[in-house]
């Protein structure tokens, strides 16, 4: 009995280790080969646009990312010190990140700057809620350009990386950060009322905003906009007459004239039928300032990538610089690919090169050859103890397209391997 306990004890030996905490998942074999393709696409689409790489560190300082920076709370971070006794965080948003290269490298250069990159965002979620809490991102920031060319640009690449990935069918909703501030300006809501209010829209609640609207004395004109933008979406113009009709706030005519703008200049593009424009769209990142928006499709709850304007970030660095940036959440898209069944039946692929060790000079050479010619090419040794049935299933279990077997007297032979379903590790 106690044999067969030992037996027992060795193999839970290091069980408790296999898990990952929650929010984080290992990805490996095809779906991590398709994940890269797919980042592969989706940045290529960018740099083809003039952006060039960057990369910034996995943490940083606390203050990078703090809530006067308008980015994520406090309490959505992962937190630790160094031996300094510093507070740093992995980064929750790379965006902030790359405003302070930019007012660090950059500080001199007033004409266009133009950076994009691909990296993981850490946001410390409540587990119960099931986000993934380590997500990939591919993105592009456009610094030192205010116009309206530059906000209709970033949206048409947006929609040019989500096509180019093989998702067919999405929206593009467009909204406007000043929009909302310049309403709650007019309404004369204190700082209590307006986040109040910014919350009750941000979720979509809109019986809470009538019932909120109600117990404040906001003007009527503007009580009736706000009780409306859950309807004013879609046809660009009539949601312009109707709120035009009931404010004169400088901030939201200026927003509207800016929506304008580029939606005019994004018919040029020839994208207008994945526009959809939400007067109700708010960011949870505070440091938008102006054309925001999101990319969805259907089901898939959360955003497949957003972006917006920044104009006032980089100057919490030192450097005053218009911005723009997008955020293309790689785990997103990847899910939505894989629902709506746009993933081609594919396997790892590569040739598995087996040899006695006789022929190891032979093979060698042989693999060589393979892999200049561009093959991926993984050699193995055969064991005199296993027959070549024993490393055909082998092949097949890595999803390898070929096996090579050289044999004893230098002769080769192939065997084409049968992916396995759904295909191997």
């Amino acid at each position: 009995m106690s044999q067969e306990m030992n037996e027992a004890g060795k193999n839970k030996k290091g069980q408790e280790l296999l898990h990952t905490p929650g929010g984080v998942r290992d990805i490996y074999g095809i779906e991590c080969a398709r994940k890269l393709a797919v980042e592969k696409k989706v940045h290529d689409v960018i740099r083809a646009y003039g952006f060039r790489d960057i990369e910034t560190p996995a943490f940083e300082y606390f203050d990078v990312f703090s809530k006067e920076r308008g980015t994520v709370q406090s309490k959505e971070m992962f937190k630790f010190f160094d031996r300094g006794n510093n507070t740093l965080v992995l980064r929750p948003d790379v965006t902030p990140a790359i405003a302070r290269c930019v007012a660090k490298y950059c500080r001199e250069e007033q004409m266009q700057i133009r950076f994009c990159y691909t990296g993981n965002t850490f946001v410390n979620t409540r587990p119960y809620k099931g986000k993934l809490q380590e997500v990939t991102q591919v993105g592009a920031e456009l610094y030192n350009d205010d116009t309206s060319d530059a906000d209709a640009e970033m949206i048409a690449i947006m929609i040019e990386c989500l096509k180019t990935s093989g998702l067919k069918e999405f929206q593009l909703e467009i909204g406007h950060a000043e929009l909302f501030r310049g309403l709650a300006e007019e309404a004369c809501l204190d700082s209590c009322q307006e986040k109040k209010l910014r919350d009750l829209i941000a979720s979509k609640n809109f019986f809470g905003v009538e019932e909120f609207l109600c117990e404040t004395s906001v003007p009527a004109a503007i009580k009736e906009i706000f009780a409306k933008l859950p309807e004013l979406l879609g046809d660009l113009s009539e949601c312009i007459s109707f709120v035009k009709a009931r404010t004169k706030n400088a901030r939201v005519l200026g927003a509207l004239d800016r929506l304008t703008k580029v939606r005019d200049i994004l018919d040029i593009y020839g994208v207008s039928d994945y526009i959809t424009v939400d007067f109700s769209m708010l960011s949870k990142y505070s440091y938008y300032t102006g054309i925001i928006f999101r990319a969805y499709t259907y089901g898939n709850g959360e955003a497949l990538a957003a972006g917006g304007r920044y104009d006032g970030l980089v100057g919490q660095f030192g450097k005053d610089a218009p911005a723009i940036g997008l955020a293309i959440v790689i785990n997103q898209l990847m899910l939505a690919l894989e629902r709506q069944k746009l993933f081609a039946d594919a396997a790892l692929g590569g040739t598995v090169l087996l040899y006695p060790q006789s022929v190891r000079k032979q093979a060698l050479q042989l693999a060589e050859k393979y892999r200049k010619e561009g093959l991926a090419v993984q050699m193995l040794r055969k064991s005199s103890r296993k027959d070549l049935a024993v490393y055909k299933e082998y092949a097949k279990r890595m999803d390898a397209s070929r096996l090579l077997y050289l044999n004893e007297n230098g002769k080769l032979e192939e065997y084409m391997v049968e992916a396995l379903p759904g295909g191997g590790v």
